[in-house]
């Protein structure tokens, strides 16, 4: 196989990943690479004008949040997914402006969606995995990690790189 063809040969697994994706449920699939220095820096500035307040947890891991191959050594490319969850519109009588009463957020009525996720990310995961080996020699190793804001990564900045936003 010559370098072109695996060029082309990976291209066509990226489009063929967002089929898969939309398969899945998701209704928007990016692929990006892991180039976040321009995030990085306005990350920072964020962190270091203390706009984190009592988050302490925004400060820490470095520059694994911005550096995703640090978090993952040998990461290449993220996949970033969108899933509109539970997106059936709300009912008039489920509004309410009356202080004495509440409601519960639509997403919590459902399954909690980190599973819902994460599981068909593995799939997902798993189908690339099986051709991505066809493509590229035995010698190589795959690895991947679901993460569904359990991880410490700019993920507004990689989804928005991948083109969701």
């Amino acid at each position: 196989m010559k370098a072109d063809d695996n060029k082309y040969n990976l291209q066509t697994l990226a489009e063929q990943i967002k089929v898969w994706g939309k398969e899945a449920g998701f209704q928007q699939i990016g692929i990006t690479d892991v180039d976040l220095g321009e995030h990085e820096q306005r990350f920072q500035e964020w962190l270091d004008q203390g706009f984190h307040g009592d988050l302490a947890y925004m400060a820490q891991h470095g520059t694994k949040r911005s550096r995703p191959a640090e978090l993952i050594p040998g990461t290449l490319r993220v996949i970033s997914v969108r899933l509109d969850y539970l997106s059936t519109p709300a009912r008039e009588n489920d509004i309410t402006t009356d202080a004495e009463h509440a409601r519960v957020s639509r997403y919590a009525l459902g399954r909690d969606y980190h599973k819902l996720i994460r599981k068909r990310l593995a799939k997902l995961a798993e189908k690339i995995e099986q051709v991505a080996q066809q493509l590229t020699p035995a010698t190589q190793d795959y690895q991947y990690r679901a993460f569904v804001d359990s991880a410490p990564v700019l993920e507004r900045a990689l989804a928005e790189k991948a083109g969701l936003g």
